[in-house]
C-alpha cells in the first residue's frame, strides 16, 4: 500500500478513534482502504459530501467534528466577544441524526448557542430558522438527492444562505488547521443546546402561506386532485400540511413512499429529477386522473412535478419547463393582484433556461443570472437589497426560491405555489402544459436537455479536469454545422466573439463552467459537478412556436437538434 496512506490508516488505529471504528477499519480490503484513505474528504464551499465509513475521505463522526471545529473557530474569530447562535437540522438519511447531535455537541462545547431541530426537518425550514431568529449560522445535515450510501454537511451564514466568499473559504482554511481529531472539543456545552420543533413549523408555514395570492381560485378548486410524494424524506413532516393550510383538501399521499427512510427501498436515486423516483407517483396519478402530481427530495429542497400532457398523457416537467411555470406565474399574478412593483427582480442561473429572461423582459422585470448554486441567487440579492424587490429565483436542477423567506431552494413553497397555479389554470379551464404551451408561443419555444458523465475513483477528478482542459485550450470552431460565435469561460471570467475576436470581461466569480454560444442561437454548456464525481453537458436549443397545433413537431425538430448536438461532441 501507498506508504502516506498506511500512514493515515496507522493514526486512525493509535489514535484516539473509538474501538468499533478501529473494527472496522481492520474489515476493509486493501482496495477499500485506499479509497477510504487517499484523501481527506474535502471542505468544499459548500460544506461536506461523501460516502459514510471509516476513514479520512469518509463522511463519519470524526470528518464531521473536525469540520465543525473548523467552521466553529472561524464563527469565534470573526464574532469576538459577542454571543454566537447557530441551528442544526438533518434529513432522513442515515446516520443524520447522529451527525446532527455530532454537530450540535461540538457548537455547544465551543461556548455556541445551538438552535437544534427535534426531528428531521426540510433544509428550507433551517434557513428560514436562521434568519426568523436572527442567528449566526447553522448546518445541515444532509446529501440532498444523492444515493443511500452518501451523507452531507451544508454549512449556512447569517442570512439563511450557504458560504459565498470570503466566509467560504476563510471556513475552509480554519477546517484545514485542524489536523487532529485531538484539536476538537466534542462535549462539555450540552447546556447550550436548546430544542426546535413545532413554534418554528408554524412560523415557517406562516411564512409559506403568506406566498399566496390567489385565494380565490384556490377556494373555487379546493378539491384539486393532487398526488405528492416526499421520496423517504423530510417533505412528509410540512408538506401535506401546508397544502392544507393553503386550502386544498383533496391531497393523495403515495404510501409507498411517506415513511421517511435513509435506505430510500423504492428508489434508486431519491432524486425527483430522476422519471425512477417519480413512477411510483405517476402511477398513482394516472389512476386517480390527477391534475397534478409533485415530489420532493430527501431534504425537500428540490421539487419535480407532473402533469397531464396536450394529449392526455401523464408526462415529467423538466427543471427548465418547472422553473419556467412558477417564474410566469409569480410574476404574472403579482401583476393581476396589483403587487407588482417597479423594482421587482428575478434572479436565475448561467445554465438555466434563457426563456426566463424572455419572460422577464416582456414583463418589464430585471432578471439577473449567477453561478449555478442558490448561494449565489442570495447575494445578488444581498446585493441589490434597498434597490430592487426580490420575487422569484431558481435553476434548472428543480430549484426554486419563492419570496424572501428562505435563503435557500425550498421545494416546500414551490410545491404550494405550483399547485395554486395550477388551481388558477384548471379555473380557467386548462392543465399546466396548456399553459405551458401558451408561454412557447408567447415568449419563444426553448427546449433544454442535460446529460452527466460520470468519472468514479481516484482518477474521476483528473479525467474531468483533461475533458475542460481539451474544450478550454482547443475549442470547437462548430458544432452541428453552426459556428460557435461566443466562447464564455466563467473560469478565466472572459467572454470572446469568435468572429470579431472582441473580448470582455465577465462580472461573476471564477467557476470553471465553458459555454459556447452558436450562430444558430443554441448553447451548450460544459461544468463539473461541484458535488459528485461528474461533468454535466447542458443545451439549450429554440425556435418560434407559432400555434398549438405545431407544438409536437417544433418540439421533435429541436429534440433532434440537441441528439445531432450530442452526437457531434461525441458525447454519447
Amino acid at each position: 500500500m501507498d506508504a502516506a496512506i498506511q500512514e493515515k490508516v496507522n493514526v486512525w488505529l493509535n489514535g484516539n478513534y473509538d474501538a468499533e471504528t478501529k473494527t472496522a477499519i481492520g474489515k476493509l480490503s486493501p482496495d477499500e482502504l485506499a479509497e477510504s484513505f487517499y484523501q481527506s474528504l474535502e471542505f468544499g464551499t459548500g460544506g461536506l459530501r461523501g460516502i459514510m465509513g471509516v476513514g479520512t475521505n469518509r463522511m463519519n463522526k470524526y470528518t464531521v467534528g473536525m469540520a465543525t471545529q473548523g467552521f466553529a473557530n472561524y464563527l469565534k474569530k470573526t464574532h469576538g466577544d459577542k454571543e454566537i447562535k447557530v441551528a442544526i437540522g438533518h434529513d432522513s438519511r442515515n446516520n443524520s441524526r447522529f451527525f446532527a447531535e455530532t454537530v450540535a455537541n461540538v457548537f455547544a462545547a465551543n461556548g455556541i448557542k445551538v438552535y437544534l431541530f427535534e426531528a428531521l426537518r426540510p433544509t428550507p425550514e433551517l434557513s428560514f430558522a436562521i434568519r426568523y431568529l436572527g442567528l449566526d449560522g447553522g448546518v445541515m445535515c444532509t446529501a440532498s438527492h444523492n444515493p443511500k450510501e452518501y451523507n452531507g454537511y451544508k454549512a449556512y451564514w447569517n442570512d439563511g444562505s450557504q458560504l459565498v466568499p470570503p466566509h467560504d473559504k476563510n471556513v475552509i482554511k480554519e477546517v484545514e488547521a485542524i489536523t487532529s481529531v485531538d484539536e476538537v472539543k466534542w462535549s462539555g456545552g450540552e447546556a447550550n443546546i436548546s430544542i426546535m420543533g413545532k413554534e418554528m413549523d408554524d412560523a415557517y408555514m406562516s411564512m409559506v402561506k403568506g406566498l399566496s395570492v390567489n385565494a380565490e381560485a384556490i377556494a373555487s378548486q379546493h378539491d384539486l386532485k393532487i398526488v405528492y410524494t416526499p421520496i423517504h424524506g423530510t417533505g412528509i413532516m410540512i408538506v401535506p400540511e401546508i397544502l392544507k393550510r393553503y386550502g386544498f383538501d383533496n391531497v393523495t399521499l403515495v404510501e409507498e413512499q411517506v415513511k421517511p427512510d435513509g435506505n430510500f427501498p423504492t428508489v434508486v436515486y431519491p432524486n425527483p429529477e430522476e422519471s425512477e423516483a417519480m413512477s411510483i407517483g405517476l402511477k398513482k396519478a394516472q389512476e386517480l386522473n390527477a391534475d397534478i402530481l409533485l415530489g420532493t427530495d430527501p431534504d425537500a429542497d428540490r421539487v419535480g412535478i407532473g402533469v397531464k400532457n396536450h394529449k392526455g398523457e401523464w408526462v415529467l416537467m423538466n427543471g427548465n419547463q418547472t422553473a419556467v411555470l412558477a417564474f410566469t406565474y409569480v410574476i404574472e399574478s403579482r401583476i393581476a393582484a396589483g403587487l407588482a412593483q417597479k423594482n421587482d427582480m428575478v434572479v436565475s442561473t448561467i445554465v438555466t433556461t434563457d426563456m426566463i429572461n424572455e419572460v422577464a423582459r416582456q414583463n418589464g422585470v430585471a432578471c439577473y443570472q449567477v453561478l449555478t448554486g442558490f448561494k449565489w441567487i442570495a447575494q445578488k440579492i444581498r446585493e441589490e437589497e434597498g434597490k430592487q424587490n426580490y420575487i422569484v429565483g431558481g435553476e434548472e436542477s428543480f430549484g426554486l426560491m419563492i419570496g424572501s423567506g428562505t435563503r435557500d431552494k425550498d421545494a416546500v413553497s414551490a410545491v404550494a405555489v405550483l399547485c395554486e397555479m395550477a388551481a388558477v389554470e384548471k379555473q380557467n379551464g386548462k392543465s399546466l402544459f396548456d399553459k405551458l404551451i401558451e408561454l412557447y408561443i408567447k415568449y419563444g419555444f426553448y427546449l433544454e436537455s442535460l446529460i452527466s458523465i460520470t468519472k468514479k475513483g481516484m482518477n474521476g477528478q483528473r479525467e474531468i479536469a483533461e475533458m475542460m482542459e481539451g474544450y478550454r485550450s482547443n475549442p470547437p470552431q462548430t458544432i452541428n454545422g453552426s459556428a460557435v460565435v461566443e466562447l464564455l469561460d466563467y473560469q478565466l471570467q472572459k467572454g470572446k466573439n469568435l468572429k470579431t475576436g472582441k473580448e470582455w470581461n465577465i462580472e461573476l466569480p471564477k467557476s470553471n463552467v465553458l459555454q459556447f454560444v452558436l450562430e444558430d442561437g443554441s448553447k451548450i454548456s460544459a461544468r463539473p459537478s461541484g458535488t459528485e464525481p461528474k461533468i454535466k453537458f447542458y443545451f439549450s436549443v429554440n425556435t418560434k412556436l407559432n400555434s398549438r397545433d405545431e407544438y409536437d413537431a417544433k418540439e421533435a425538430e429541436l429534440q433532434k437538434k440537441i441528439n445531432d448536438i450530442i452526437s457531434d461532441m461525441k458525447l454519447k
